[in-house]
């Protein structure tokens, strides 16, 4: 790696660490203070290797600064009298010198982490967005770009996000096991929309999008890495990231532009991904426990397979049956349309699109374009046209002409 790029690869990587073994260590309501200070351990270090080059051991320098930096800022009293005692009044806290930044408490710092941004008390936006930026090491321009919003929104979004969990008393100590089942689905649910807002953003920028999806892989990594949350759901979540992100880069163009399932290239689908996703989704089968993301998984494994034989799509389409009796939408119907159309042709979707009632939704029109493409063509661009009427987003809108030429 080159130096110019050792120190944003650092920052994403290490800052979070940082984050949250001090709020581990110093508790959540002290979160600015830990920012502060893993901001500051940066700045040093970009103001220090300048001058002196790059250390041997980068993360043990950086490691070494912020416990040093934790020791000065925690211990001055202007700290203390003006930011946590009169917001907080809680007893005085005895803080040891040394700060524990080794593997194991790193690794149980973020995993408590994970489960205290994930607090129902915030709204699922501010959970992905706190996920970004304490558990991601994202900056603020960066998030605001992919929700396509200004930093002064995004500050004021977490900043409300920080403020509702302290409110709540909310600590970075581990859910016993009655809190454990009814906080789980939040973290997952969380990781889950991390992926999406990378995987399906409008955003044109093609490596922010991607490493989106690989935070949230990286963090739904971290949940197996402890016997509690080693569960068959983790599993069965994480083979179907590992599937979706294999065909990362199949699925968009050199414009960022999306190319549709059908038209990919399938020698660029990542085999190695293939591979983990059908190692989690074997894990995720060795519990009777069952959950939507076994259902998505196995969709997902069959969209990886290149032999695209009626019995698979028919095999499609019945996993879209039992996922809609779980969290029934108007995509999903949409899904096992197609899935009908390729397993048992066109009529057999139309009488499935047949009452949908989908009148402003553009990706019923465009199926409807699809499914007349060959045999009625003026038909067809009438559909894609209504298509085109009520795509919100300008890939969606380039992905219809695209069809219509």
């Amino acid at each position: 790696m080159a130096d110019l790029d050792l120190l944003p690869h650092l920052f994403r990587t290490e800052y979070s660490k940082i984050v949250s073994v001090l709020c581990k260590r110093y508790g959540f309501y002290q979160i600015e203070i830990a920012e502060d200070i893993a901001s500051e351990t940066f700045l040093t270090a970009s103001q220090t290797w300048g001058f002196n080059g790059i250390p041997e051991n980068p993360v043990a320098w950086l490691y070494a600064v912020a416990r040093n930096k934790a020791k000065n800022l925690i211990h001055r009293e202007s700290i203390f009298q003006n930011k946590i005692l009169p917001a907080y009044q809680r007893e005085i806290i005895i803080f040891e010198p040394e700060l524990d930044l080794s593997e194991e408490n790193i690794r149980d710092s973020q995993l408590r982490m994970i489960f205290a941004i994930s607090h129902p008390s915030i709204p699922l936006e501010s959970q992905i967005g706190l996920s970004l930026r304490i558990l991601c090491g994202f900056g603020i321009e960066e998030i605001a770009r992919a929700f396509f919003t200004n930093k002064e929104t995004i500050n004021k979004r977490l900043f409300r996000a920080k403020e509702k969990l302290r409110e709540k008393n909310v600590s970075l100590e581990f859910p016993n096991s009655l809190e454990l089942e009814e906080r789980f689905s939040s973290v997952l649910g969380t990781i889950y929309l991390l992926f999406n807002e990378g995987y399906h953003s409008q955003t044109q920028d093609r490596i922010l999008r991607k490493d989106f999806c690989l935070e949230a892989i990286r963090l739904c990594s971290i949940l197996l890495e402890n016997k509690d949350t080693n569960t068959s759901e983790v599993n069965a979540l994480l083979s179907l990231l590992c599937f979706h992100i294999s065909r990362f880069e199949a699925r968009l163009d050199g414009e960022g532009e999306i190319i549709l399932y059908g038209d990919q290239d399938r020698t660029l689908w990542n085999l190695d991904f293939i591979k983990k996703g059908e190692y989690f989704f074997f894990q995720s089968s060795k519990e009777p426990r069952f959950s939507k993301y076994h259902l998505e998984a196995a969709i997902a494994y069959w969209h990886t397979r290149t032999e695209k034989t009626e019995k698979i799509w028919e095999t499609i389409s019945q996993l879209y049956t039992g996922l809609l009796e779980l969290e029934p939408s108007p995509q999903l119907l949409l899904n096992r349309a197609y899935a009908l159309f390729k397993a048992k042709g066109r009529d057999a979707a139309l009488k499935e699109l047949e009452g949908l009632g989908l009148k402003t939704n553009p990706y019923y029109f465009f199926l409807l374009g699809e499914l007349h493409s060959k045999l009625e063509p003026e038909k067809a661009e009438i559909y894609y046209n209504k298509a085109l009427d009520f795509a919100k987003t300008e890939l969606d809108k380039s992905a219809i002409l695209r069809r219509m030429v």
